[in-house]
């Protein structure tokens, strides 16, 4: 498959647990791990470790947790919505809160989509499948994965 996912997730069991439902349904993307919001900043927008990376080549989704050391899920939106580049890459928040505060606060500052993670497995890996085959098969994102070039001034 084309593009790969970038998974914020701190808990390191919900990162196996998420990366088994990914395998198990056959969705082959290679997945980037960013375990805090800092790294997932850093990772998406090319600095500290991720410097020599592309800041083009952007995820085909962004499967984001809320409850997130150093920056929260909230602020990492933020951050992707309000830059050119990063504007279009759809982000799914994928958390253990059904706090109607956190569902509101996502969908004013731009996620694509809210999924309470399951505390089912058998749940959870569906949950998967379902995110998989509609962001990753059905969905259509702008050409090429390299969104928006930034204009050089």
């Amino acid at each position: 498959m084309d593009g790969y996912i970038l998974l914020v997730e701190d808990n390191y069991d919900d990162e196996v647990l998420t990366l088994r439902a990914l395998k198990q349904n056959n969705i082959l993307n290679d997945v980037e791990v960013a375990r805090d919001g800092a790294e997932a900043l850093d990772f998406i927008f090319a600095k500290g470790v991720y410097s020599d990376r592309d800041i083009y080549d952007i995820p085909v989704v962004v499967l984001l947790d809320l409850k997130l050391p150093k920056v929260d899920g909230i602020e990492v939106l933020k951050k992707i919505r309000a830059d050119k580049i990063t504007k279009v890459i759809p982000v799914v928040i994928l958390t253990s809160s059904d706090e109607e505060k956190d569902i509101l606060a996502s969908y004013n500052f731009g996620a694509n989509s809210y999924i309470k993670k399951p505390v089912d497995f058998d749940q959870f890996i569906l949950a998967v499948k379902q995110l998989g085959l509609y962001w990753l098969v059905l969905n259509v994102p702008p050409k090429n994965g390299k969104r928006l070039k930034r204009s050089r001034k």
